[in-house]
């Protein structure tokens, strides 16, 4: 089966293995998802979520954040972790916003890009999940892994990963495939012991037998 055929397949089946699947990250509007992504950096979206409902109650725009005092808003998401350049990365950002774009997030790729601290991947879950734009893939740690395990790609660089699933997928599903191979990361497909033998695409997966006959997939 080659890589195309097999994106196929589980274009046909990922939604009857999680009909549901979304983003995890909680928000309302666009600039919320942007200061959630953000934070979400090196963090679960568990946590994120715990720290964001304060957050979005005290802070409502763009300019909210930007006059945020440095030392109160670490303090607010210090538990989310690398807090210092995160909030340089979020004050800086909503201050682009409302000095540049009239305080609405921008919903293109190149404008999200341009602002401090926003990578494409990031943009890719504004503009998928907010916008609903298919500009791209959002690639993860969970993405990565996937995509490498179902013969997807070769490459470990997010980019190029990214560029190869573009390749092979069709674009309509670009923002629900990052979902699908995410959800399967958390729930199914581990780092260290997938569950293969309760995989719902074990047939689809170059990987499956090799992990099972070295042991490495943890018993059901």
């Amino acid at each position: 089966m080659t890589a195309r055929e097999r994106v196929k397949q589980l274009i046909k089946a990922w939604p009857k293995v999680y009909p549901n699947a979304h983003c995890e990250l909680d928000f309302r509007n666009p600039l919320e998802l942007l200061v959630a992504t953000i934070l979400s950096a090196q963090c679960t979206d568990k946590r994120v979520n715990m720290v964001t409902p304060a957050l979005f109650k005290k802070y409502r725009t763009a300019k909210d954040y930007a006059d945020a005092p440095q030392a109160e808003f670490e303090n607010a998401i210090k538990s989310t972790g690398f807090y210092r350049n995160k909030t340089k990365s979020i004050r800086a950002a909503m201050r682009a916003i409302a000095e540049e774009h009239g305080g609405k997030v921008p919903d293109t790729m190149e404008e999200l890009c341009a602002l401090p601290g926003v990578g494409r991947k990031t943009a890719n879950v504004v503009l998928g999940n907010a916008f609903h734009k298919n500009e791209g893939i959002v690639v993860d740690t969970h993405v990565i892994r996937l995509s490498q395990r179902l013969g997807l790609t070769k490459h470990k660089d997010a980019e190029k990963i990214e560029r190869d699933l573009m390749k092979l997928v069709p674009r309509e599903y670009w923002t629900n495939w990052s979902h699908w191979l995410i959800w399967h990361g958390r729930r199914r497909c581990y780092a260290r012991k997938p569950d293969c033998s309760n995989c719902e695409v074990f047939r689809l997966c170059p990987s499956g037998k090799v992990f099972l006959q070295t042991g490495e997939a943890r018993s059901a």
